[in-house]
């Protein structure tokens, strides 16, 4: 017999282990190479999740969500400060990354989660749809849309595409 866990905190711990650093090298991503907004965007769309835990029916997708809002917000606010020397900090999820991470401050918030879900994050098109709560059609718009940017920001060779 399987015993059902009650603990929303027990829950969120197993959720973080199984999804956190994908999670966070996704929204990483997402701001282009800012470590720290990713770390702190993860990290508060958890927190406020745990608050709001009966409110919530796919926990996985509402912290996808919240971290790209709270991470969008942040690098918002970033830009209008002097550059930061957080960018390219040393190893951590921007490994493997290279010149991709400067192009995809250029797409569009919508087309640089796409990307970054499929193909960074590896996930299907349905699950990518799932996270960021709009049809399978729209993101499929948002990767062609995204890739085509993409092999303009950094030539055909560096762009993979697979769909």
């Amino acid at each position: 017999m399987v015993q059902v866990r009650n603990d929303p905190r027990e829950a969120y711990d197993q959720l973080f282990r199984e999804s956190g650093a994908t999670l966070i090298r996704a929204v990483y991503a997402y701001t282009g190479g800012r470590r720290e907004i990713a770390e702190e965007a993860v990290a508060e769309a958890f927190a406020r999740a745990m608050e709001r835990d009966g409110d919530i029916r796919d926990r996985l997708a509402w912290i996808y969500r919240v971290s790209f809002r709270i991470a969008a917000h942040e690098a918002k606010r970033e830009k209008s400060k002097p550059a930061s020397a957080g960018i390219g900090e040393a190893p951590g999820p921007e490994e493997g990354l290279g010149s991709l991470v400067a192009a995809l401050r250029k797409l569009s918030p919508a087309q640089r989660a796409a990307v970054v879900l499929h193909y960074e994050a590896d996930l299907p098109v349905a699950e990518v749809s799932r996270l960021m709560g709009i049809s399978a059609a729209t993101v499929k718009v948002h990767l062609h849309r995204g890739r085509n940017k993409l092999r303009a920001l950094l030539g055909d060779e560096e762009v993979e595409d697979d769909d």
